[in-house]
């Protein structure tokens, strides 16, 4: 997916998602190998309440592949 709609898909209905996601879109993105940030796109398509919940760590999603996206966005978020 390019880089504008990535961005387009970070605005979210929620400001604390749309800050996380566009913080690690613009820093945390790039450094990604090109499997993680297919893996990034790909969790952008899950509704907004389950995404706050996995990125908030308030739940573990199921799926260990985006486990280990959201841990990564917490990741960076934190540091």
């Amino acid at each position: 997916m390019k880089y504008e709609k990535l961005r387009w898909a970070c605005r979210r209905g929620m400001l604390e998602l749309d800050v996380l996601l566009t913080n690690f879109l613009e820093k945390g993105y790039p450094g990604l190998t090109q499997s993680d940030q297919a893996l990034f796109a790909e969790l952008l398509d899950e509704p907004d309440p389950l995404l706050f919940q996995w990125l908030l760590g308030r739940i573990t999603p199921e799926d260990a592949r985006f486990a280990k996206m959201a841990d990564m966005i917490r990741s960076y978020a934190r540091s």
